[in-house]
């Protein structure tokens, strides 16, 4: 660049006098008239001091005229703002700024504006464009064959084009995947919206719709009144719904959305949300009403209608009230809640009431402290089940799912070692209430072998505090040795009905135990381990492997009042005894059991990489009761252990195996082998290859009959998905999952979508059946969604999809 070179001193003061009030005129007025042809997007103010920069292969001035003109590659920087163009004129009269050739003004915040000429007044209040071509910095986009703006509200694209959609950088001139054409295009600063009159819209180039008029927010506003892209979906129960939602913009810091939807068989159901945002955190108020016009769509194979009561029941309406909110106490401590309320217990998830939707919900208020070395948590919670059947069915959950007022845990570990090893804290309490019963007990007719009391009717409390200490010693060959030491202790207080202690009786005569139910206890429980690890490397031509034997041995007396079913069993009910769990200390999944005895966990570790991109990774081994009492052996009153593998002196094997591929192939193959004979218990096969344009994916499940647990034939599963894509962004999926033990197909759906930068289809189709009824139902769900435009169609998809 070559600065403009003047004749004489004075000549040169007036040419830098004139050039920055020509560059004050221009960052005063272009500037934010770009900004405003760019949906709103303001320039940051400038400092005062700022310095001015210009630069450009002459500079003239012309006192006749009263002009100064900047020609040849005109560059200007402005705190940020910066122009570019052939020819930059500013006439002192009629304070008007003019530039012309390739203008190309670029934003402090990034938002750019391309241009042939510019023509504007120095206040901003009335200009005029040619060739405008706007792209916002969040890549929207704007055409124009001319722009004029009027009293600094209204700006007026004539032969407008308004995107989305990046254009493609092969075939620049190649229509966007969609696009607005409008005669006009008027953007109203004050009202925030943009009107589109005498518009069309265009997929992939082809003429979709013609709306003589319509009118959106501005994409660039977070808050603007008015209704929101509708939504529509179908289900056999319910029919086609069409949901038509409107906002509410209030306050910068709390708004309103108000949905109606229409379903053929139910009728008209109402929602409302109320959303708060503070300095601190958020919160949010949802509900939701129908008054169904047909509840009998919902009756099951036996009758009974399993979402609003009897069929003739004379009450139709049923609804919901959810709120959720998190707030930062300060830097470490967080408090928030997320409970929901309903008339039944599966009316959210039966009318698809987003953030209240799942099978199970938790309903919780909490507090959370998290540092470096200590974490707090403490919370009440309750458990919904958004089941189908009937609550006075034996198999339903949801009423028997208790209150926890509260739970809560504790963790510290000193920054400071102890004899050189590293100490660690855990406290954990819980206070549970239930007001139902949830027992299985033997009916001689059906099945002698089920005797579960999977909770008592009444309260319990339990409070367990434990310190752990452990160091690790390298010796000169390699072999790490790591020595334990645990203390844990425990106090409980057991409160039940005269209804659960016979249950609990009638578990005890059924299995052949002494019943001691206690109303309060203490216990503890204290353990000697040691932990032996050689790592062993491997290195040869082409890969590394890495072989770790492993061995542990934990000392311990026998745990206290199992055997005699003395205490609930709350929280420990879902363990699973497989490789994953092979080298725990104690390998139940809570605090209300504690593994007792002598035992040992033997087996091996192993992990191989290879030059070309393929890796492999294996455990396999064994546990061993050594002396004392096996915990696993003993029954609780949800017989916890029965047939887990560990109930027994010697376990049976558990092992996996797993590898991944460059190309994307990936599997793995886990199981559970009877110690005697090898015979499979328990195994899970999983494959998947993923690479385009396919992708392929299959799992199959096996899990042996558990008649002391409470499931008498053995379970196969297996589900397969796939994925192909058809060209660069068509998609074509589809899952099913069958059991095979009741020859159903549980679940199946297929889908079709397509995805791009700036748009998103989905369309897809499901079904699920009882395995039992055989009863069918169907769903099915599309969703468009445009880029700055918003959503149309259902707010979830019906399938369950792979990439």
């Amino acid at each position: 660049m070559r600065e403009a070179v003047l004749r004489s001193h004075r000549q040169a003061g007036l040419a830098r006098l004139y050039g920055a009030t020509a560059l004050a005129c221009l960052f005063a007025c272009a500037v934010p008239t770009a900004s405003a042809l760019a949906q709103q997007i303001t320039a940051k103010s400038v400092p005062s001091g700022t310095q001015m920069l210009l630069a450009a292969d002459t500079l003239v001035y012309d006192n006749d005229k009263h002009t100064v003109t900047a020609v040849g590659g005109v560059q200007i920087d402005y705190g940020g703002n910066k122009l570019v163009a052939q020819r930059v004129v500013y006439n002192r009269d009629t304070k008007r700024l003019v530039a012309s050739g390739a203008v190309e003004l670029i934003n402090s915040d990034g938002t750019k504006v391309n241009s042939d000429h510019i023509d504007i007044t120095d206040d901003f209040a009335d200009g005029f464009l040619n060739a405008l071509r706007v792209e916002t910095i969040d890549k929207a986009y704007f055409a124009a064959e001319s722009a004029e703006r009027m009293g600094g509200v209204l700006t007026t694209f004539h032969n407008g084009v308004y995107t989305a959609c990046e254009p493609c950088e092969d075939k620049p001139d190649k229509a966007p995947t969609w696009r607005i054409k409008a005669r006009k295009i008027i953007w109203n600063g004050e009202k925030k919206t943009v009107r589109f009159e005498n518009s069309n819209f265009e997929f992939f180039g082809y003429p979709l719709a013609y709306l003589p008029a319509f009118e959106i927010a501005d994409p660039t506003v977070k808050h603007k009144s008015g209704f929101l892209i509708p939504g529509i979906v179908y289900n056999n129960h319910l029919g086609v719904g069409v949901k038509v939602p409107y906002y509410f913009a209030l306050s910068p810091t709390y708004d309103l959305t108000v949905t109606g939807s229409g379903y053929t068989k139910q009728g008209f159901l109402g929602e409302a949300e109320w959303r708060q945002r503070f300095n601190s955190g958020q919160y949010t108020l949802k509900i939701a009403g129908i008054n169904q016009q047909d509840p009998g769509a919902f009756v099951d194979a036996a009758g009974h209608n399993v979402n609003s009561g009897p069929v003739n029941d004379p009450n139709k309406f049923r609804g919901m009230m959810g709120t959720k909110g998190q707030f930062a106490i300060n830097e470490r401590w967080d408090f928030g809640w997320d409970v929901l309320l309903q008339t039944d217990k599966n009316f959210s998830r039966t009318y698809n009431i987003e953030g209240y939707n799942d099978l199970v919900h938790q309903s919780s208020i909490y507090l959370t402290g998290l540092s470096d070395r200590n974490y707090f948590d403490v919370r009440a919670m309750r458990f919904e089940v958004q089941e189908d059947t009937l609550s006075s069915d034996p198999t339903a959950r949801s009423a028997k799912q208790p209150w926890v007022l509260p739970s809560l845990d504790y963790a510290y570990i000193p920054d400071t070692s102890v004899a050189g090893g590293q100490l660690s804290f855990n406290v954990n309490t819980r206070v549970i209430s239930r007001n139902r019963l949830d027992a299985v007990l033997a009916n001689p007719v059906v099945d002698t072998s089920i005797n579960n009391v999977r909770g008592i009717e009444g309260e319990s409390s339990r409070l367990t505090a434990e310190a752990e200490w452990k160091r690790t010693f390298t010796t000169d060959g390699g072999l790490q040795l790591t020595p334990l030491l645990a203390l844990r202790g425990d106090a409980g207080y057991v409160n039940a009905n005269s209804a659960s202690l016979a249950a609990v009786n009638q578990m005890g005569t059924n299995l052949g135990e002494d019943v001691d139910m206690r109303s309060s206890l203490a216990r503890y429980m204290a353990t000697l381990g040691l932990e032996a690890r050689w790592p062993l490397l491997f290195s040869m031509a082409n890969s590394s492997h890495v072989l770790e034997p492993t061995a542990q041995v934990f000392v311990r007396p026998n745990e206290q009042y199992v055997g005699g079913l003395a205490v609930p069993n709350e929280d420990a009910q879902s363990f699973v005894f497989d490789a994953t769990t092979l080298f725990e200390r104690d390998k139940f999944s809570g605090y209300d059991r504690i593994e007792g005895g002598t035992r040992a966990n033997v087996g091996f570790r192993y992990s191989g990489a290879y030059d070309n991109g393929w890796a492999t990774n294996a455990i396999f081994g064994q546990s061993y009761q050594l002396a004392g009492e096996n915990s696993f052996a003993a029954p609780d009153l949800v017989n916890v252990g029965a047939e887990s593998g560990l109930d027994k002196q010697t376990s049976d094997y558990v092992g996996l195996v797993g590898f991944n591929s460059p190309s994307g192939f990936s599997g793995s193959l886990s199981g559970r082998f009877d110690e005697q004979t090898f015979e499979v218990r328990r195994a899970e096969v999983k494959a998947a290859y993923s690479s385009l344009p396919i992708s392929l994916s299959a799992k199959y499940a096996f899990i042996e009959a558990q008649p002391l647990y409470g499931f008498t034939t053995d379970r196969h599963e297996l589900t397969l998905g796939a994925s192909t894509h058809l060209a660069q962004n068509w998609r074509l999926f589809g899952t099913g999952t069958y059991d095979i033990e009741t020859n159903v197909l549980v679940k199946d759906g297929v889908g079709f979508a397509y995805n791009d930068t700036c748009f998103t289809y989905i369309m897809t189709y499901s079904q699920t059946r009882d395995t039992v009824t055989k009863e069918v139902s169907q769903n099915i769900g599309f969703n468009l969604s445009f880029r700055t435009l918003g959503d149309f169609g259902s707010s979830t998809s019906a399938v369950d999809t792979i990439q």
